[in-house]
């Protein structure tokens, strides 16, 4: 029992860094968009984390003897990548990321076994619903925008299910690093045809080392491990604290104030994240 708490406490963790960086890494990403664009932004996120990752585990090492879930993990992830950022061009980040939860969401929900387990999935769903600004307030809400952060949504759906299974057949860091080739391999060509030359701007490049190093390098290591060490249920839960965490960093980086309503919602997403851990390790 104590090496089980030592190990889920570990994955706790390595979900927390992961998404403190991950929100790092988006704050420097939407200023390259002027220059870049999405499609210019997303290639410099995957191809420099899946080039850092490549130096450090040296993949062709040991190669999987099952292809499948890794293209289909690595796919996920730039789809995933791809649209997200489509969207928060198009519409504001904290909506951006409360909408593109749906996918963790509904991991959670397809995967619960207890009837009890509900009861967090849906003090997330409220937390993320608290999190979301007033509709009517927000002068013109790109629809496409909506639909797009859904789409990634959907991706990041698959990037846990099949983040799992290729988790299981080799290490945290090894599968991580395949899956950022293969997101790479398919989605930087599409960066560089649609940006061209302008992705070879000096000025540009170390920000673009810093995005694929905080918001997918670091992070994607980070959260493969904690999916080695814990269920997926758990892993989709605990990702909640993710708009929470994009709540606070606006108002420690970006001096954004947050109303009473927000910090209720950030005290629910808690809430069901603690409420998952307890539940896993009474499991």
């Amino acid at each position: 029992m104590q090496i089980l708490d030592r190990r889920f406490l570990y994955a706790i963790a390595c979900l927390l860094l992961a998404m403190v960086t991950i929100q790092s890494g988006a704050s420097i990403a939407k200023q390259l968009f002027p220059y870049v664009g999405p499609e210019g932004t997303t290639a410099y996120r995957l191809g420099f984390s899946a080039l850092i990752l490549c130096l450090i585990f040296r993949p062709w090492r040991k190669l999987p003897a099952n292809w499948r879930p890794v293209i289909l993990y690595g796919l996920s992830l730039g789809i995933m990548n791809l649209t997200f950022y489509y969207a928060i061009e198009r519409i504001p980040l904290g909506i951006g990321v409360a909408l593109e939860f749906t996918g963790p969401l509904a991991v959670a929900l397809f995967s619960s076994k207890r009837k009890r387990d509900y009861l967090w999935v849906l003090l997330a769903i409220a937390g993320i619903i608290m999190l979301l600004p007033n509709m009517s307030e927000v002068d013109g809400l790109d629809p496409v925008g909506v639909i797009l952060a859904l789409v990634a949504g959907a991706f990041w759906a698959g990037y846990i299910i099949f983040g799992k299974k290729t988790g299981g057949q080799s290490s945290g860091g090894m599968a991580v690093t395949l899956g950022m080739s293969v997101a790479a391999l398919a989605i930087v060509p599409y960066g560089v045809i649609s940006q061209g030359s302008a992705l070879l701007d000096w000025s540009l490049i170390p920000l673009g080392i810093a995005i694929g190093l905080l918001s997918s390098a670091l992070p994607y290591s980070l959260e493969m491990v904690a999916l080695r060490n814990m269920p997926a249920q758990g892993f989709s839960i605990m990702m909640s604290l993710e708009p929470a965490v994009a709540a606070l960093a606006g108002l420690l980086i970006l001096g954004e104030l947050l109303t009473f309503s927000q910090w209720i919602a950030i005290i629910l997403v808690i809430t069901a994240s603690l409420g998952s851990s307890i539940a896993t390790k009474e499991s």
